[in-house]
C-alpha cells in the first residue's frame, strides 16, 4: 500500500520535465531505495534521547548547547548563542522560566537529528509532557517532515512515525515575566520581512532579531536605520557529526526551520520584554507544494502551524505574549506591492537561498524566477534586469521552473514561493512575452488587479496591527 509521503515522490518524476528518462529512472530507483533504507535505519536504531541542555549567561550574552542520543552510538551538542545586548536583560527570568524557554527550542532542535535514522523512540529526560503537549509534538514532527519524508518516498503514518515518551516526572513552569509594547521583527533578508520593518517601524518600538547573520539580513535592517548593535543576533550552530553522518548517506531533508524561529522569537521576546513577535509569514504559504496532500515546504509558516503554536504557547508558556505573522491577510502579490515602493532595499534584499553564502541571485533557481515574476507587474524589466544581473525570462533553461511555478507540473518547487495563481496572473500581466518563458501560461481565473484587492480574514492580527496593515495597503 502506497502511503501518504511514499511512492507519490518517485512517480510524479514520470513526464517531469525537470529530468530526462534516464534521470527519472535513477531518481525513482533511489527513492525506492529510501524506503528500504528507512525501515533498515530503524531496525539498526531504536532510540533517541533529549539528554540535557545546559545554559549560561556570561557579559550578558547567553549561551546554550543541547545533547542529544542515538542508542548510545552517536552524540550531538548544537549550540545557540545571543549576544550581549543593552536592550536584552536575562536576569529578568527565574532559572525555571529561562529553563522552560530553552528546552522548547530543543524540542524542535532535535528533529534535525532524529531524522537521520528516524528510530522509534523519542525519549524526553528532562520534563513530563501530557498527551496534549505530545501530540502537538508529533503533529508538529510530521507535517514539518512532509517535504523529507516525501522527497525521499518515505511510507509512514503520523502515529507510527515516532513514539515520544517523557521519563521524567517534573513539569516545566510556565513564565512570568512582564512585557512591553515592543514588536520583535525577525529579518531574514527577504523582501517580506523588509515590508513588515518599513510599516511598522515608525509607528511602534521595534527591534529586528537576525539568526546566523549574513549580508543581506544586516543590509536590510541597516536600510531601516538600525545599526547591528540594535539588532538582536542569534548564532545556531549544527553539530559536526550530524553534518558527516549526512555525508555518509544516512537520511537527510528539509526540516521546519520557522518552528525553530518559533521558540527562538519567544525566548528573545522575552528576554527583551517584547509583547509582540511579528513575523512575516503570507496567506500564500497556505497552498500545498504537492496538489491534492497537505505536503507544504512551509508547513511552519501557514496559519494552521501559527494557530497551533499560539494556542500552545498560550497554554503552556505564558498568554500575554503575541506571536502572529502581520503579512498573513496579504498575498504575496500584495507584499511584492508593496515592497517595490521601497526602492533603497531593491539593492541589499536577497531571497535566493542557493545565493545566499555569497550575498547573491543565482539567477537560476525557482526562488530567483518566482521573485522575477512577482516583482514584474510592478517594476520595469529594466529594473528588473538591474536586480537580478539578466532577463530571466529569456532564459530557456528556466521553462521546467515556471512550469513548476505556474502548475503546469504537479509539484510546485520545494522553495518558499506564492500560489500558482498568483504566479500565472503575473506572467499573463507581462507585455512583449513573445520567445520567452511566457509563451504559453496556464489560465487562472483572477487577474493581477484582482487579486490585489484581497484581504484574507485568516489571520491573528491585534486591531492595531490591522488598522496599520490596511492604511498602508490602501495607500
Amino acid at each position: 500500500m502506497v502511503g501518504k509521503y511514499s511512492l507519490r515522490g518517485a512517480s510524479c518524476l514520470v513526464g517531469n520535465p525537470y529530468f530526462c528518462p534516464t534521470e527519472q529512472i535513477c531518481n525513482i530507483l533511489k527513492r525506492l531505495d529510501n524506503q528500504v533504507k528507512f525501515e533498515e535505519l530503524r531496525s539498526r536504531f531504536s532510540t533517541f534521547v533529549f539528554e540535557s541542555q545546559e545554559w549560561c549567561v556570561k557579559d550578558g550574552a547567553l549561551s546554550v548547547r543541547f545533547s542529544f542520543c542515538l542508542d548510545d552510538r552517536y552524540r550531538f551538542q548544537p549550540t545557540l548563542t545571543i549576544s550581549a545586548h543593552r536592550f536584552v536583560d536575562w536576569h529578568r527570568l527565574s532559572e525555571q522560566e529561562m529553563e522552560t524557554l530553552v528546552f522548547h527550542i530543543g524540542m524542535v532542535e532535535l528533529i534535525s537529528y532524529w531524522k537521520i535514522a528516524c528510530p522509534r523512540q523519542v525519549l524526553i529526560q528532562l520534563y513530563s509532557l501530557t498527551d496534549r503537549q505530545i501530540a502537538f509534538w508529533k503533529k508538529l514532527y510530521y507535517n514539518g517532515l512532509g517535504e523529507f519524508l516525501y522527497l525521499n518516498s518515505i511510507d509512514c503514518s503520523e502515529t507510527d512515525l515516532m513514539n515520544i515518551v517523557a521519563v521524567s516526572g517534573k513539569p516545566f513552569a510556565k513564565v512570568m515575566s512582564q512585557l512591553e509594547e515592543r514588536v520583535l521583527i525577525p529579518v531574514g533578508g527577504g523582501k517580506d520581512s523588509v515590508v513588515t520593518l518599513e510599516l511598522l517601524r515608525n509607528d511602534l518600538p521595534c527591534r529586528p532579531l537576525i539568526v546566523n547573520p549574513r549580508g543581506a539580513t544586516t543590509n536590510c535592517a541597516s536600510t531601516a536605520g538600525f545599526s547591528l548593535e540594535e539588532c538582536l543576533i542569534v548564532t545556531r550552530t549544527l553539530d559536526p557529526t550530524m553534518l558527516r553522518l549526512n555525508k555518509e548517506g544516512y537520511l537527510n531533508g528539509h526540516t521546519p526551520f520557522s518552528a525553530l524561529l518559533a521558540f527562538i522569537a519567544v525566548l528573545c521576546g522575552f528576554g527583551s520584554a517584547s509583547h509582540y513577535i511579528a513575523l512575516s509569514n503570507e496567506s500564500s504559504a497556505n497552498e500545498s507544494t504537492v496538489v491534492g496532500t497537505n505536503i507544504n515546504h512551509q508547513y511552519s509558516k501557514s496559519v494552521e502551524f501559527e494557530a497551533d503554536f499560539r494556542q500552545y504557547v498560550a497554554e503552556n508558556i505564558n498568554d500575554k505574549i503575541q506571536y502572529f505573522s502581520f503579512l498573513r491577510p496579504l498575498s504575496e502579490l500584495q507584499i511584492a506591492m508593496l515592497f517595490s515602493r521601497f526602492e533603497a532595499y531593491h539593492s541589499v534584499f536577497r531571497s535566493c537561498n542557493a545565493g545566499s553564502k555569497t550575498d547573491s541571485w543565482c539567477g537560476a533557481c525557482p526562488k530567483c524566477l518566482f521573485t522575477w515574476l512577482i516583482l514584474s507587474p510592478f517594476l520595469s524589466q529594466e529594473k528588473l534586469v538591474q536586480i537580478f544581473g539578466k532577463n530571466l525570462l529569456s532564459d530557456s533553461t528556466l521553462q521546467p521552473v515556471f512550469d513548476a511555478l505556474s502548475g503546469v507540473t504537479p509539484v510546485k518547487p520545494f522553495e518558499c514561493v506564492g500560489t500558482v495563481e498568483e504566479v500565472c496572473a503575473c506572467a499573463r500581466s507581462v507585455k512583449d512575452v513573445s520567445g520567452t518563458l511566457l509563451d504559453k501560461v496556464p489560465k487562472t481565473s483572477a487577474s493581477v488587479a484582482e487579486l490585489l484587492q484581497r484581504f484574507n480574514a485568516q489571520h491573528f492580527l491585534p486591531d492595531v496591527f490591522v488598522q496599520f496593515l490596511k492604511r498602508n495597503l490602501n495607500g
